[in-house]
């Protein structure tokens, strides 16, 4: 028996309402440009319309102009999307407030995760979605994710309940020194200056 091997999310669909309320939302408030759109080739009645989330992977809505927008809140049993998270850079995240607030949008404010920023908002739809920001840059040859297991793995040696930027930054040393060599014998921390 072998793994289905994943590497990456390829697209994500959302069925939708009418083909505008997703272009404006996608596009008009989340930046993801539009590009391209084609039938649903299993349903010829509905559209595909297709947004670039930035990374090169692809947001895809199913649109049908007789469907009307209803924001009450999306389904959360089990089995349900809870949410999307998007990603943000930080001067982007210092502004959201700001921006979803001069259109009326209703937000959780700013949430600390520890390792990174989160504020979430409903689409026109009523679908959760996260505005998140990383607290950190992982070292050069590491992803997002491996910083994130090696600060599991110090957290939890630490005994502590929850994620702190204290955790990825000795995560990231700890990367760094195992990946880039050193002439030195000794790489602990040191003090160059002298006690006065």
């Amino acid at each position: 028996m072998r793994k289905l091997q994943t590497q990456g999310v390829h697209h994500i669909t959302i069925v939708g309402a009418d083909r505008q309320t997703s272009i404006d939302f996608w596009e008009g408030i989340l930046g993801m440009p539009f590009v391209f759109e084609q039938p649903n080739l299993d349903k010829a009645s509905e559209s595909h319309l297709y947004f670039d989330p930035g990374d090169g992977r692809l947001i895809t809505i199913f649109t049908d102009e007789s469907r009307k927008p209803d924001p009450k809140r999306t389904p959360t049993e089990i089995g349900c999307v809870h949410h999307l998270a998007f990603a943000v850079s930080q001067a982007t995240f210092r502004q959201a407030v700001e921006r979803l607030d001069e259109r009326g949008i209703k937000h959780s404010g700013p949430k600390d995760r520890g390792f990174m920023d989160s504020i979430y908002f409903e689409d026109p739809l009523g679908l959760l979605i996260e505005l998140a920001s990383y607290r950190f840059e992982p070292p050069l040859g590491y992803s997002h994710g491996d910083v994130m297991l090696e600060a599991h793995k110090i957290r939890v040696a630490r005994g502590d309940y929850n994620i702190a930027e204290i955790h990825l930054a000795d995560a990231i040393e700890s990367l760094t020194a195992r990946h880039r060599g050193s002439l030195s014998a000794d790489r602990s921390p040191k003090n160059p200056y002298p006690i006065a």
